[in-house]
């Protein structure tokens, strides 16, 4: 069973999926909100090469554990995305995905320019890793 995982962002979306026996978590691509709120020509071709059957999707959540920022967005937008494809959601706490997405980067030695440009689908796919690796 793959699991797609989108970390969606006030401009950008992180995009990552599962293997099929739902154990790695591997970044695809970042898309632009817009892209993923009005699928475009890249996100139907994500959901047409890799066939998911569940969504995946980072929920803001603070320290002590309550919504904040734009949960409201990502929820809305998140409900849209899984009617329109006919998908399970799923929301996963994200806090600490994008710190850890930089750590797992800066210690592969990718410079600051490649770790900003790839770093929401790097959390895309930290958040689908702990979403999976809870399941064992």
């Amino acid at each position: 069973m793959r699991i797609l995982a989108l970390d969606i962002g006030e401009k950008n979306t992180g995009v990552a999926i599962s293997d099929y026996s739902a154990t790695i978590a591997t970044p695809l691509c970042i898309l632009s909100k817009h892209e993923i709120e009005q699928p475009k020509v890249a996100f139907k071709r994500i959901i047409e090469d890799y066939e998911p059957e569940k969504l995946l999707v980072g929920l803001p959540i603070s320290l002590d554990g309550h919504e904040y920022g734009q949960a409201a967005s990502v929820r809305e937008t998140a409900e849209a995305i899984a009617y329109e494809l006919d998908l399970p959601l799923i929301y996963w706490d994200e806090r600490h995905s994008s710190t850890e997405a930089k750590r797992i980067m800066t210690e592969q030695g990718h410079s600051l320019h490649v770790i900003r440009s790839r770093i929401d689908m790097v959390a895309a796919a930290v958040i689908l890793q702990s979403y999976l690796d809870s399941l064992s």
